[in-house]
């Protein structure tokens, strides 16, 4: 374990029970505050000695300070969630840590220049919506920008993505840490949400230092942050930007139900929710307001289906999967160990990689 990491869960930990570095420093028998500070930035390292004293006096447990599997005092999260408990908020996010935690001991890194959007508060909709439209364009996200951008962000933008097992009423979250960012979407959403979430997610990723956004965001709450419709109006415009709506022609005209049913087969091509659609198609001008109050949202309802597909894609991502059989492969990870970080029995690890094509020795 590094001094840097040693010294961030030092220094979270004080600060959650409220202390300040002089009361800590005379509990620990340093002389002054300045010794704790430098261990705090990483500039010192503990000994072995000072580490059981640190345990002691800030009331956790040694492999708080020890263990590289997890996240303490590092970064943040955004959760995008409706009506989560906090305690099972944070039950979750400390599982949902160890998965970045792991993927950030095997050597997970992002390129060396890390991508931002160029947007503030102050920018308008019209701002994120040509930003979302200029990115689609940038990577060829394509005639379905939803199925290629998990790709894109995992190739070219170097962040973790997961598709996981969330606590029931999460959707996804982003992660930012100094060294990588990562997007865990719940895998048992319908399609169209989970790659709306994924987009919306990416925004909160790119404009993390400019605007971070608040640790807890409530996907159903009205009056939502502007941040966060900042993010809903990007993520329309990457997943159904202008040039993969042209090919469906002119929306206006007809009647109502012919419309629904229209918006429904565009939806299902686009991968997106029909009712996603049929607002982006207002934003752009390309849909009038009136046509679409028109409409009946039970029509739109599953995209026209009797019933919303249950199509859950495999757990995790195959560059994860790689990562981690590659590790135990390689003698630097117990296939055990890997499975207590991943929350799985260890006689399922090896069905959950063959899901993503990756197959591996146990070696148990």
């Amino acid at each position: 374990m590094s001094a840097g990491l040693v010294g961030a869960r030092v220094k979270a930990q004080r600060e959650r029970l409220g202390f300040n570095q002089e009361a800590v420093s005379r509990h620990l028998g340093f002389k002054d505050r300045q010794t704790l500070s430098a261990i705090e930035t990483g500039e010192r390292r503990v000994t072995a000695e000072e580490l059981m004293r640190f345990a002691e006096v800030l009331v956790a447990p040694l492999d708080y300070f020890t263990d590289p599997y997890i996240l303490a005092g590092e970064g943040g999260f955004s959760w995008r969630q409706s009506n989560v408990a906090p305690a099972r908020l944070d039950a979750y996010e400390a599982e949902a840590g160890r998965l970045i935690a792991l993927h950030r001991v095997l050597g997970g890194t992002p390129p060396v220049t890390r991508r931002a959007l160029r947007l503030t508060k102050a920018s308008s909709y019209e701002d994120a919506q040509a930003a979302g439209e200029a990115f689609a364009a940038e990577f060829a996200l394509g005639e379905t920008p939803a199925l290629r951008l998990a790709e894109v962000m995992e190739r070219d933008l170097g962040i973790l993505v997961l598709m996981v097992d969330a606590e029931r009423g999460v959707s996804g979250a982003a992660c930012h840490l100094p060294e990588l960012d990562a997007v865990l979407i719940n895998r048992h959403e319908v399609p169209g949400r989970r790659h709306y979430d994924l987009a919306h997610e990416l925004f909160h990723v790119l404009t993390w230092e400019t605007m971070p956004p608040e640790r807890i965001e409530d996907s159903e709450r009205l009056g939502r942050s502007r941040v966060e419709q900042l993010a809903d109006n990007f993520a329309a415009a990457v997943l159904m930007p202008s040039a993969a709506l042209d090919r469906f022609g002119p929306w206006d005209g007809g009647d109502a139900h012919a419309l629904a049913d229209r918006l429904n087969a565009a939806a299902n091509a686009l991968a997106v929710t029909s009712q996603a659609l049929k607002w982006r198609l207002v934003a752009i001008g390309a849909l009038s307001k009136a046509a679409a109050a028109g409409i009946d949202g039970a029509r739109l309802r599953n995209n026209g289906r009797a019933a919303a597909p249950d199509d859950a894609p495999p757990l995790f991502s195959r560059p994860f999967a790689e990562q981690v059989a590659a590790a135990i492969g390689a003698g630097r990870l117990s296939a055990r160990r890997a499975a207590r970080i991943l929350g799985l029995p260890v006689d399922d690890l090896a069905e959950v990689f063959a899901a993503q094509g990756v197959t591996f020795d146990l070696g148990m």
